[in-house]
């Protein structure tokens, strides 16, 4: 059984769990590709091949992107997963060029959807005078906007359609104490939607 998925640019089968106190729950986790010098199994103090990962930049859930979207059909149509963490980081490079003018590239595609992020939240992240509260800020809605997003999928939708139980959690790891920020953000059903 999968203990964890994790979605970001390097793909990791894991099989087996040995976590009682996890009951055996399954968990798919998104993280940014800009964690890739922090070990998966490290932040959350799981055994090495216990984790599926796929990364992206910035944690982005695109409803076009056919990679995420046949890692989490696996995710949860196969494997069953009833947890799925989408977890950015502070200090995100991806939403970090997502707060500038700056053109860097291909890359402005997918900022393109950050940037969107920003848009809807411009009051409250405005209002912040400091700018690293203010990017801080910015990676917290990030993951929350995510988290909606991959809640919207056809995927989800339709594991909850049947039943299945799938719980969508959003969180931000600290690269400076190694500490997770629970965003209190969790839906596990289209009440919250």
């Amino acid at each position: 059984m999968v203990f964890q998925l994790v979605i970001s640019s390097y793909c990791l089968i894991d099989y087996h769990t040995k976590f009682s106190y996890f009951h055996n729950e399954t968990i798919f986790k998104q993280l940014d590709s800009n964690t890739q010098a922090i070990e998966e199994t490290e932040i959350i103090g799981a055994e090495p091949r216990e984790v599926f990962v796929h990364r992206n930049i910035a944690n982005m859930v695109v409803h076009s992107d056919m990679n995420l979207l046949s890692v989490l059909d696996y995710a949860v149509n196969v494997l069953q997963v009833k947890h799925i963490i989408v977890c950015g980081h502070y200090g995100c490079g991806g939403v970090q060029t997502a707060m500038t003018n700056k053109h860097v590239g291909i890359i402005d595609n997918w900022i393109r959807h950050i940037k969107d992020v920003y848009r809807f939240h411009q009051k409250e992240l405005n209002d912040i005078e400091d700018e690293k509260a203010r990017f801080n800020r910015f990676v917290e809605l990030n993951v929350m906007e995510q988290v909606l997003d991959l809640a919207k999928t056809s995927i989800v939708q339709g594991a909850w359609e049947s039943g299945q139980e799938v719980h969508v959690h959003g969180w931000v790891y600290d690269v400076k104490d190694g500490l997770i920020n629970d965003l209190k953000i969790t839906i596990k059903d289209n009440k919250n939607l």
